[in-house]
């Protein structure tokens, strides 16, 4: 009897603060959602699968390093692995040089100038990061794609200029998309450091006689490194995982990197070697983050302490405010304008790049008779582009409203839980999904759910594998955004409601939830709008009938429908831009004050 009292005690208890109890439960579920997909692609690499018995002479579930050799020594190793890191390298570090190159001077332009209309340059310049960077990539093969692939001609060889293979393929236009998207991590980063710098530095440094030479060696650029150098990790880590623009403009040339090598080992069901493949992704992008999260803690040692006679001195153009605004308007047509522009036209053009009356047309909007085998009416007539669109919103917006209630409850239990060892795990195995590139999570959840597993039945082709990757993958924006809303929540409001007798869900649902709608709000949009433009992850676990507008449009390029596949990423960004402007709305922030994303 003392024993049942006992329990009765310990459960109102509970019931009354359940804090560790709803800590446990998201522990479990997160581990089975992200920890045990990760390692479970991760021992692919060590066991024999099904597929390879005869290749390895070893028994399957037998312990090996075949996919080891396989990858890394065999005969095919330079085509599988070396080939494309090398390529994936280049390509990197070749988007992180124009990268700085373009947006140093605009973040400085923006940041301590006088140029005309910073403000609105400081929001238009992020836009290039809004959208899909393989967006460009299809612009880039509007404009300059050559006879090598065959199809339609571009618009460069309507004009009568046949573009060479370097121009159109390769090394080349990947590097600049990459870079001209990932430019804003640049003007984000080095300009809020400029920014926050003290201008009466450089003028105490100059009345003791430093030359300007001086001042930036030994002043400005060791208050600005850190912020770089950030930069430049996150730009690598991103090129890492980045997919759709190889696939568009190397694949067709055979001009593999480490993640479209990925996607032919996913897609021939080579699941060992996959696994390895994107064990080196994976570790790559581990050590650019750590070593960016490295960087942002060393960057205390360069904090100034400033005071209210610190200053923010804007630099005087005078002659030069006019070519500096031009300066910037042309890197914004470059990157945001001229793309888009392009892609617009093609889709109401029946050759591209023809500009004549005659060959315009709005057949593949709302054609009837297309004449084409796979796409008989324009996209707005075709019921596999509304089932699409559908299948988009319902499982994008699924898995953003799950991630951002879970968000806020991960950030509930770490900032109230009694258990440190819970709170820890939480924190780590949220973030985990961003030092994880898409394209290996999706391999990961590949593995995980293309069987049955225990009472858990095979997930891939179905719409709940989307739901659930996505969810999983853009935890790391929601769970930041829970953990720091409840932070700043102060335990009064839940005391008064325990007093006044509100149960833990009475509390949850009429205190917490009301006063952190703006963080549940940011925690919902942000992956849904990170979602709705992703590609790496559900170009491998989405198939026909579960197909979203990315996937859609990729398959629509396989096809050779170039007009009616840019038709379709024209519908993604309209989506994209307009969410990201509801998120700034509701949030009431800007673009220009901070960049999340991943």
């Amino acid at each position: 009897m003392r024993n049942f009292g006992k329990a009765i005690y310990n459960y109102r208890v509970h019931n009354q603060d359940p804090t560790t109890m709803v800590g446990v439960g998201l522990v479990v579920l997160f581990a089975y959602l992200i920890a045990a997909p990760i390692l479970l692609l991760l021992s692919d690499a060590f066991f024999v699968q099904f597929a390879d018995q005869a290749r390895s002479g070893q028994s399957m579930g037998e312990l090996t390093l075949y996919y080891f050799n396989r990858v890394f020594l065999s005969a095919i190793a330079t085509d599988v692995f070396w080939r494309p890191l090398v390529h994936t390298a280049t390509i990197a570090f070749g988007a992180i040089v124009v990268a700085l190159a373009v947006g140093i001077p605009m973040a400085w332009l923006i940041s301590r100038t006088d140029m005309p209309g910073k403000t609105w340059f400081a929001t238009v310049l992020i836009i290039p990061y809004m959208l899909p960077s393989w967006t460009f990539a299809l612009a880039w093969q509007t404009l300059f794609k050559n006879r090598t692939t065959g199809g339609q001609p571009s618009w460069m060889e309507a004009l009568g200029f046949a573009p060479p293979d370097w121009l159109a393929y390769g090394a080349l236009p990947i590097t600049l998309i990459l870079a001209l998207h990932y430019t804003p991590f640049v003007i984000l980063l080095f300009g809020n450091a400029l920014r926050q710098f003290d201008s009466t530095l450089e003028d105490s440094a100059r009345v003791i006689g430093a030359g300007n030479g001086l001042i930036a060696r030994k002043i400005i650029l060791p208050l600005m490194l850190p912020s770089l150098v950030s930069a430049c990790t996150l730009i690598f880590a991103k090129c890492l995982g980045d997919f759709g623009v190889a696939y568009i403009l190397g694949v067709p040339v055979g001009y593999d990197v480490l993640a479209t090598s990925l996607f032919r080992a996913i897609s021939t069901s080579q699941t060992g070697m996959g696994a390895i493949l994107a064990l080196t992704i994976v570790v790559l992008g581990t050590i650019s983050i750590t070593l960016d999260m490295y960087l942002l803690k060393e960057a205390r040692r360069f904090v100034v302490i400033g005071s209210k006679g610190s200053m923010n001195r804007t630099t005087s153009l005078r002659g030069y405010r006019l070519p500096a605004a031009g300066l910037a308007t042309l890197v914004f047509l470059v990157s945001a304008v001229i793309p888009l522009l392009a892609l617009a036209m093609t889709t109401v053009m029946k050759v591209p790049g023809v500009f004549t009356l005659d060959n315009f047309t709005l057949a593949y909007w709302i054609g009837s008779d297309l004449g084409t085998t796979a796409l008989k009416q324009g996209i707005l007539l075709t019921p596999e582009f509304w089932q699409a669109t559908w299948n988009t919103l319902w499982i994008v917006g699924s898995a953003a409203l799950g991630a951002g209630f879970l968000g806020l409850l991960v950030g509930y239990a770490v900032t109230r839980t009694s258990s440190t060892m819970i709170a820890t795990f939480l924190r780590q195995v949220t973030f985990l999904p961003y030092l994880v590139p898409g394209i290996a999570f999706a391999a990961a959840y590949l593995s995980m759910f293309a069987v049955q597993r225990g009472p858990v039945p095979a997930l891939y082709g179905t719409p709940i594998i989307l739901v659930l990757a996505i969810l999983a993958d853009q935890m790391p924006f929601a769970s930041r955004a829970g953990i720091s809303a409840m932070m700043q929540l102060g335990r009064d409001p839940e005391e008064a409601a325990r007093i006044a007798g509100a149960g833990w869900f009475r509390r949850l649902a009429s205190v917490v939830v009301p006063i952190q709608k703006g963080a549940l709000v940011t925690g919902v949009l942000l992956p849904f709008i990170s979602g709705i433009k992703g590609l790496s992850l559900v170009v491998v676990l989405a198939v026909p009938g579960t197909d979203v507008l990315t996937t859609y449009a990729l398959r629509l390029v396989d096809y050779g429908y170039g007009q009616a596949a840019n038709a379709v990423v024209l519908m993604i960004c309209i989506i994209a831009f307009g969410g990201t402007l509801i998120v700034q709305k509701l949030t009431k922030s800007k673009l220009s004050d901070g960049l999340g994303g991943k």
